[in-house]
């Protein structure tokens, strides 16, 4: 039997920003993990799951027709992977056999609890990676992440990919997305080996180490969230607000320029200043797209954090699930988690992942 696992994220600073090409964002890949094994089989193929077998999907209705949306649905990105992957193995003379897939997910509690660490994106590259062993094929970070890129992005539509990136890379990166058009059209006129093998406009993936003072906090707030659903109102906001988007633009690649740099000093009061001013222009984005990022929980979440001296904010599309705290490790933090209980608000007891390739 082969398997392979890819770590869970959250994003750390930059979300909405980050889907436009060349727009920076810090995202972290943590301690929980999507695992896929495949073992050959004879005559027929399974896709199995012990925790993705009751999912659930989001319709809605078109006239008379209901109209389902399968950005939310595991299985289409396995499916989606094993397709890419197979036309790669294809592409390098591999022939095709069949298999058992199973997938074994830590992103989700034992109680069905969805915490909103990217488990789409685990998922797609997890199997991408599983099934690049069991053909043999000899992978590097950067076409595997090319590879679950596209798998994801059929499926998904949209979103900026970071959290492939954290999957496959693992610990703290600045991401920088890749230019959505120039793959459309790069699909139409090159192999897809060819494309692996590419330089794709406005990519850049970066390790960072923190300083080491910083200990970063995990809320969740028990309200999962749909990514994709978010970032579509986003788009429609910046379709009829392109000022007050580009403006929203902008102020978030200043403010994660100062970031990422803070990340290069050591310097653990300059990322939290940042972070505190990237929660104040989401809250402004949510404010004038009129959808909400910072739900109200979150807000009891940050700033009973900001009371204890620490910097926060809501992590990725926000709408509940996961809220970060950015603090010193030598604070004394039970009073804190305290407030926390009390309000309902669930620590997440997880630590960075390091990918060792």
């Amino acid at each position: 039997m082969i398997s392979a696992q890819a770590p869970g994220k959250l994003y750390i600073a930059g979300e909405y920003a980050v889907v436009e090409p060349g727009y920076p964002a810090i995202i972290v890949a943590l301690n929980q993990f999507v695992t896929v094994s495949i073992e050959e089989s004879d005559d027929y193929g399974q896709i199995a799951s012990k925790q993705y077998q009751e999912n659930s999907l989001y319709w809605e209705r078109q006239g008379t027709e209901l109209v389902f949306d399968n950005r939310d649905n595991p299985f289409h990105y396995i499916l989606s992977a094993i397709h890419l992957t197979e036309q790669y193995a294809q592409a390098l003379g591999k022939p095709l056999r069949m298999y058992h897939l199973n997938v074994n997910s830590e992103l989700d509690s034992a109680d069905g609890k969805k915490y909103g660490l990217g488990s789409s994106a685990a998922v797609t590259v997890a199997t991408v990676k599983a099934l690049c062993r069991f053909y043999q094929i000899d992978i590097s970070q950067s076409e595997l992440f090319k590879l679950a890129a596209i798998a994801h992005l059929d499926v998904q539509g949209n979103g900026s990919l970071g959290d492939i990136a954290a999957s496959v890379y693992g610990g703290w990166i600045a991401y920088r997305a890749f230019d959505h058009d120039w793959l459309a059209s790069a699909r139409r006129e090159m192999s897809l080996v060819d494309l692996l093998h590419a330089q794709w406009p406005g990519l850049d993936i970066e390790l960072l180490t923190p300083p080491a003072p910083l200990r970063l906090l995990i809320g969740w707030t028990g309200s999962p969230a749909s990514t994709s659903h978010l970032v579509d109102r986003i788009a429609l906001f910046k379709a009829t607000q392109r000022h007050s988007y580009h403006s929203f633009l902008e102020e978030s690649r200043d403010c994660l320029h100062r970031m990422i740099q803070s990340f290069h000093d050591g310097d653990l009061g300059a990322i939290q200043r940042e972070i505190t001013v990237n929660r104040q222009l989401l809250n402004q984005l949510a404010h004038q797209s009129h959808v909400q990022i910072e739900t109200k929980l979150l807000k009891t979440m940050c700033d009973t954090a900001v009371t204890s001296g620490g910097a926060a904010k809501s992590s990725g599309a926000g709408g509940g699930d996961c809220g970060i705290v950015i603090i010193d490790a030598a604070k004394d933090l039970a009073a804190l988690l305290h407030q926390w209980e009390q309000r309902g608000i669930e620590p997440l007891k997880l630590n960075v992942h390091h990918v060792i390739d």
